[in-house]
């Protein structure tokens, strides 16, 4: 088999194409469990800061954090959500169209 710089090319980037749609499977597989199964692994506690006077121990509200928290929470598993589905929907074509043409390359031959 003779290899030249078209069909380096073609591997490079059926490669790259496939390590991309594994990541983003991998990361969906992630959320998935984090959302379904490990559900305690996004919750963060925080040290409440030490108030200075009486009117600040006022302002730190147990339930207004957890509410920001859960909204954090969620918009970050949507930004991974989005990010995998980015990395699915670009790898696989990319590595398909390229496996492609590397199959039609050795059937010439």
């Amino acid at each position: 088999m003779k290899l030249n710089i078209r069909l380096l090319y073609l591997y490079l980037f059926s490669f790259i194409g496939l390590l991309i749609a594994v990541i983003g499977t991998v990361q969906i597989v992630d959320l998935g469990l984090k959302t379904y199964i490990f559900k305690q692994t996004d919750t963060y506690e925080f040290a409440r800061p030490v108030p200075l006077n009486d009117a600040e121990v006022a302002k730190v509200d147990p339930e207004e954090q957890k509410a920001m928290q859960d909204q954090q929470t969620k918009s970050q598993r949507q930004r991974q959500a989005s990010n995998a589905l980015a990395m699915i929907i670009v790898g696989i074509p990319l590595y398909k169209y390229h496996w492609s043409l590397i199959q039609k390359q050795s059937k010439k031959k």
